[in-house]
């Protein structure tokens, strides 16, 4: 047991450990004595895959205790006490923490491994991977940490990492502003998390500021308290998984290489926001009315998300819509109580978007960094491990029967349905379809037809084993993963709801099977009617259109990023420009001019003793010791 409570405390060192040793062998290492990448590679692999390790032991230490006492503690250190307020370096391993730590490090691993030969020859190889692993490591805290603090260290530390790697490409100016924008934005939302996490700790903190003790004392907070709480946190939700007001730094996240991509939006940081809303659960469903607003929040952005997803053409943006969406599904889920749901949809998420975003990576590697799909076409053949495993990937992503993302997504809009949220299930089966169109618009766009760019057509090939073997471990999970949560009409148990169970407060309404089948009769068809009209506008090979009215303003996205520029961005440029032009002359220049006025009249001043005479200052020494014999021999008496 005791053992088994420090490999808790290891789980995120392995990762962190890593990032140092890389850092400093980058730091110390210039290019005339750059070290091999295989060096780096291995290295950067060995923290992930014991992480993974660890994940497993944890994993399988907690099945066998009884279902009640599935928990795990490691305090670490104390970290600080102030006032009420003590706060240990603290890690939880539950039901709920150890699934997200055991698909975290998997995903997170094959990622790395991709990553070696997709950075394959970059000057800056290790200073990647140790940002890789510094990443990975900041999410393990953010998951292990044993209450809201130590989740904030991680939070903190995904949100910078990812500032880290979308900026990775450095002399691009778009990709240093792309990587500005998602720090900035994530700020804003973290402010929303400190705050809740203030009121929180004033409210019930004295009794405790790990999970375990807040869960206890929850009935403490007055409704106006727990729902300002809720909605604060959401706020900081909002910022890391990119909903609404706050998706807009996630599109432009694609500025960084494409492993990272696939790391935020697969197994770290943008799961991030509903993994807090479910550890916090017992605060969510006691406070219904903050959930219902968790709810509309995640199924609008689904919509809005899936609706920009239809007009774009670069594919790491499709996919990134694609994210913004399915998190949408995930707040959803959380926001109606249906936790384990929306855990589950992040668990297959994370296996079918990793396919997805690193897929795409193979084939840009192969198109010479080439990303708008209306220059692709007929790459089916040239690139069979990639199409093959991407269709499964397209597949799950949009829901079809019997792959992963049908089950999870399905479980969410068939809670929505039995628990009497019918706007949220229509609008969430309207979704389903359209994320089956822009999706397989853009497997159609890419691998079939006609091939639009002859020269990079001619020089594609599928990725190397290092980046193939992934894709394939992946697409075993997009197809399968689904399994292991099968509801009762397929035959299953909802293993996974039941491994939940522990960590989560929700309830499960017991309903009539034929809501059931409703439920998967509409997605079944939504699916369908998807997949038809992409398939006929674009399997055979389609021109890029021109769009106008309605279509023109999708195609831009709304104009929301235009109108925050000009409503946030440039009045308050403006104002710092107005307090800078103030403050410089009037307070820092004051400063600086007044040193340098100092500075000469003491110079002045000690000017009138420097005479360049040797007898005077000869006579300066007699003073001096004579002055000094006075001090010595006064001491003395």
């Amino acid at each position: 047991m005791e053992h088994t409570s420090t490999y808790i405390g290891l789980t995120p060192l392995f990762p962190l450990l890593g990032a140092l040793v890389l850092g400093l062998m980058h730091m110390l290492t210039c290019t005339k004595t750059r070290l091999p990448e295989k060096l780096y590679g291995v290295l950067a692999c060995v923290g992930p895959l014991l992480s993974f390790f660890l994940a497993l032991v944890i994993f399988y230490h907690l099945k066998g205790l009884p279902t009640e006492e599935r928990f795990l503690s490691h305090n670490a250190f104390t970290w600080f006490a102030v006032g009420d307020l003590h706060v240990n370096m603290g890690f939880l391993a539950d039901p709920l923490s150890s699934l997200m730590l055991l698909f975290v490090t998997f995903i997170g691993s094959l990622i790395h491994i991709y990553s070696i030969g997709y950075m394959a020859g970059d000057k800056n190889f290790g200073k990647f991977f140790a940002y890789l692993n510094l990443f990975l490591g900041s999410m393990l805290i953010l998951v292990l940490g044993s209450g809201p603090i130590v989740m904030f260290v991680g939070w903190e530390g995904v949100g910078l990492c990812s500032y880290l790697l979308i900026s990775f490409y450095s002399e691009d100016t778009d990709n240093v502003l792309a990587g500005n924008k998602a720090f900035i934005v994530n700020r804003i939302g973290d402010l929303g998390f400190v705050l809740g996490m203030s009121f929180l700790f004033w409210a019930i903190g004295t009794n405790g500021f790990d999970y375990l003790s807040l869960k206890v004392n929850a009935h403490n907070l007055t409704p106006a308290i727990g729902i300002t709480v809720c909605l604060l946190l959401f706020i900081g939700a909002c910022g890391k998984s990119a909903q609404i007001p706050l998706y807009v730094w996630l599109p432009d996240a694609m500025a960084g290489p494409t492993p990272v991509s696939a790391l935020i939006h697969a197994a770290t940081m943008v799961t991030a926001g509903v993994y807090m809303v479910a550890r916090f659960s017992f605060l969510y469903t006691h406070f219904p009315l903050a959930g219902s607003v968790v709810a509309w929040i995640g199924i609008l952005t689904a919509l809005l998300a899936a609706t920009f997803g239809m007009f774009q053409k670069d594919i790491k943006k499709i996919l990134a819509y694609s994210t913004v969406s399915q998190l949408g599904y995930m707040f959803a889920a959380v926001g109606i109580a249906a936790y384990s749901a929306g855990i589950f949809h992040v668990f297959t998420h994370a296996f079918f978007k990793a396919l997805l975003f690193l897929g795409a990576g193979s084939v840009i590697y192969a198109l010479h960094h080439q990303q708008d799909i209306w220059q692709m076409g007929g790459l089916k053949d040239k690139m069979p491990t990639t199409y093959k495993t991407m269709v499964i990937g397209a597949l799950a992503l949009s829901g079809a029967p019997l792959f992963s993302g049908f089950f999870s997504k399905d479980e969410i809009l068939f809670s929505a349905l039995a628990s009497g949220h019918s706007g949220i299930w229509i609008i969430g089966v309207l979704v389903a379809g359209m994320t089956a169109y822009y999706t397989f618009r853009m497997i159609f766009l890419v691998f079939h037809g006609e091939p639009r760019d002859k020269d990079l057509y001619e020089h594609a090939k599928d990725a190397p084993p290092l980046m193939t073997i992934p894709l394939i471990i992946l697409a075993v999970g997009a197809a399968f993963a689904g399994v292991l949560n099968l509801p009762a009409i397929f035959g299953g148990s909802l293993t996974i709801s039941h491994w939940l169970a522990p960590s989560l407060v929700e309830h499960h309404p017991h309903v009539s099977i034929w809501i059931e089948i409703l439920a998967i009769v509409t997605s079944v068809a939504a699916f369908a009617i998807g997949i038809t009209i992409a398939y006929k506008k674009f399997a055979h090979g389609a021109e890029e259109p021109v769009y106008t009215g309605l279509g023109k303003f999708g195609y831009n996205k709304f104009y929301v990023d235009e109108i925050y520029n000009a409503v946030f961005v440039q009045p308050y440029k403006a104002v710092g420009a107005v307090i800078s032009k103030f403050l410089e002359p009037n307070v820092t220049d004051i400063h600086v001019k007044l040193s340098s006025w100092l500075y000469q009249k003491a110079g002045k001043a000690f000017k009138v003793f420097q005479v360049g005479y040797i007898r005077v200052y000869a006579i300066y020494m007699v003073i001096g010791l004579s002055l000094m014999s006075l001090f010595l021999s006064h001491s003395i008496n």
